[in-house]
C-alpha cells in the first residue's frame, strides 16, 4: 500500500551534463527558443538553466561519466527529456535551418527526437495549444 506522505506534485527540472556553455546556450536558446533562467542558484560548478513552463533544463558544465559515443542514433531508445511543442512543423524547419538531424517518433504519435551538441536525446511531442 502506497503512503500519502510523500506524494509528489512535479518535476522541478531535468539536469543534463554539457561541456561547452556557449554552445549549449546557442542551442537551447537560439535554436530551440527557451527562456534562460537566470535566477537559479549559484553552483560548484558552471551551467546553464532554461525555463520550459513551471518546469526548467539545468545544463551543467561537469565531465561526462558516460560514454557519449555510441548511443543510440534514434533517442527513443535511449534516456532522454521529452518536452511538449505546439508546432511541430516550425520545430522540424527550425531544427533543418541549423542541420540537426531529427527522427519521427517510430510509436505513430506526433513527436520526434534528436540530440543537443552533447548526445543528449530530446523528444518534442506535439499537443496543439
Amino acid at each position: 500500500m502506497a503512503s500519502t506522505e510523500n506524494q509528489f506534485s512535479g518535476i522541478d527540472h531535468h539536469a543534463v551534463i554539457i561541456s561547452d556553455i556557449e554552445r549549449s546556450r546557442h542551442f537551447y536558446a537560439d535554436v530551440l527558443g527557451l527562456e534562460q533562467d537566470l535566477s537559479r542558484p549559484e553552483l560548484s560548478f558552471d551551467g546553464l538553466w532554461f525555463k520550459v513552463g513551471q518546469q526548467a533544463i539545468h545544463c551543467m558544465l561537469l565531465k561526462n561519466p558516460d560514454p557519449v559515443e555510441g548511443r543510440p542514433e534514434h533517442g527513443g531508445r535511449d534516456r532522454h527529456l521529452c518536452l511538449i511543442g505546439s508546432d511541430l512543423n516550425a520545430l522540424k524547419e527550425r531544427l533543418e535551418q541549423y542541420y540537426i538531424d531529427y527522427t519521427p517518433s517510430r510509436s505513430g504519435r506526433r513527436a520526434i527526437f534528436f540530440h543537443d551538441p552533447d548526445g543528449n536525446a530530446i523528444e518534442v511531442q506535439e499537443r496543439p495549444a
